[in-house]
């Protein structure tokens, strides 16, 4: 059976695809904090991230609390809770 994903998985996992990268290369400047190359990863893949949150956060509304903090009405809240989702897509 094909597996079918949705634009919005999509870019989620890019997210977290990107927000993996960012974190695992700073644990690597941590030891490493002259390297150049991987400092140039981190800034690349920090970008990268932030454009991807961006654009989820404006289409799908905000991945964080704090990703709401600057918006003109609190939308936190009117988005559906993870254990809401199931519910929403089995309607």
């Amino acid at each position: 059976m094909a597996e079918t994903t949705t634009n919005k998985e999509k870019m989620l996992k890019t997210v977290q695809v990107y927000s993996f990268a960012v974190t695992e290369a700073s644990l690597f400047l941590d030891t490493h904090p002259d390297c150049r190359e991987a400092l140039e990863y981190y800034n690349k893949y920090k970008a990268l991230c932030s454009e991807a949150k961006a654009a989820y956060e404006e289409k799908y509304g905000p991945l964080t609390i704090s990703s709401d903090a600057n918006s003109s009405a609190w939308k936190w809240a009117k988005t559906p809770w993870p254990w809401e989702i199931c519910a929403y897509e089995e309607a």
